[in-house]
């Protein structure tokens, strides 16, 4: 994989944001005199921007158990970044997209969408410290359209006139919070790598990124629409994503980022409005990510993380429970013949 990196900053930084308020600095910044922005509602203001071209994720894939085993993931590089002004003011934060297997659904998509953001930059000293508020997105590629399971799903929602995980637009929603208080959706983006776990030496990119920063965020419930097939559905689709990908998104489960990013670069702010349209765009025509792949799931040793090996067998067995309880009357000649070719 290459990755454009950007070594030296360009020309233009000014600084002074941070040092606009006493209580913006290290050892704990307080951010909260400043309100939590819409990410693309100041993009005029945007000068200055670091792309993360390294997003290494880490979560536990067996929560609560002994052996926790934890995965180290890095998300397809440069769709996240960090802008700002030549003062050091942060007015926006693109966060990323990766996938996931399912032998049911083939490929799924899942995108860390920013809600709200606060935040500064320093240049000078290599630091930053940020806000932010997020929500997980999944749905669809455009591989899991060719499914079996898949264009039956979608007839019967057809039908019903129900909403369906087709793109982004319509997407499954997990919530986030704070680790430890799901009553608090804002959690800090702060300087330097994370101190809460061992960090394997393919997941640090020491003396190739300009700087790095981290944040960790609690997995929440799925978002309810008000409708039980509906709200049944997205909970197995959620189920079967976190069964493909290590439970990632486990509700309960701690979701840690450390974001390596390339040196400060000038925002082009045509470029920057259309950035996440043309990613967004490109995963759902099945271009998959427009910048290059991230990387597989790996364990601390450098084991590559395996789904189960009767994956297959238990979405099969969910698949058809949740059939037959939904949609046995109004389509069971379709329910039928699926469960008939496929159980």
């Amino acid at each position: 994989m290459t990755i454009k990196n950007n070594r030296q900053p360009a020309p233009g930084w000014v600084g002074g944001f941070e040092e606009s308020n006493a209580l913006f600095s290290y050892p704990d910044p307080n951010l909260s005199s400043l309100h939590m922005l819409d990410n693309m509602a100041n993009i005029d203001k945007l000068q200055r921007q670091q792309e993360v071209l390294w997003p290494e994720f880490s979560w536990e894939t067996r929560k609560d158990e002994e052996n926790t085993r934890r995965c180290y993931q890095m998300f397809a590089p440069d769709i996240s970044r960090i802008g700002y002004t030549n003062e050091g003011r942060v007015y926006s934060i693109i966060c990323p997209q990766q996938g996931a297997y399912s032998p049911s659904f083939g490929a799924l998509n899942v995108e860390v969408t920013v809600t709200g953001q606060r935040g500064w930059v320093n240049e000078t000293n290599k630091t930053m410290a940020a806000d932010m508020s997020v929500v997980g997105k999944i749905w669809f590629s455009p591989s899991a359209k060719t499914t079996k399971a898949f264009k039956l799903l979608e007839s019967l929602f057809q039908a019903m006139n129900l909403p369906f995980p087709l793109s982004k637009t319509t997407a499954i929603v997990v919530k986030t919070s704070l680790p430890g208080d799901p009553n608090q959706v804002i959690f800090p983006l702060r300087k330097g790598q994370s101190h809460d776990f061992d960090i394997p030496a393919f997941a640090k990119h020491i003396g190739e990124a300009w700087d790095v920063a981290h944040l960790n965020v609690e997995i929440g419930d799925v978002e309810k629409v008000g409708h039980d097939i509906v709200d049944d559905f997205n909970q197995l689709f959620m189920d079967f994503f976190n069964l493909a990908s290590g439970n990632m998104l486990q509700n309960g489960n701690v979701l840690s980022w450390n974001v390596w990013f390339s040196a400060p670069q000038i925002v082009d702010q045509t470029e920057w409005s259309e950035h996440a349209k043309k990613w967004r765009d490109s995963i759902d025509a099945g271009h998959g990510s427009p910048d290059g792949e991230g990387t597989v799931a790996r364990y601390y040793d450098g084991t590559e993380f395996k789904p189960a090996e009767n994956l297959l067998d238990i979405e099969k067995e969910r698949l058809a429970d949740f059939l037959t309880k939904h949609f046995s009357v109004i389509g069971k000649e379709k329910v039928d013949a699926y469960l008939k070719a496929q159980i």
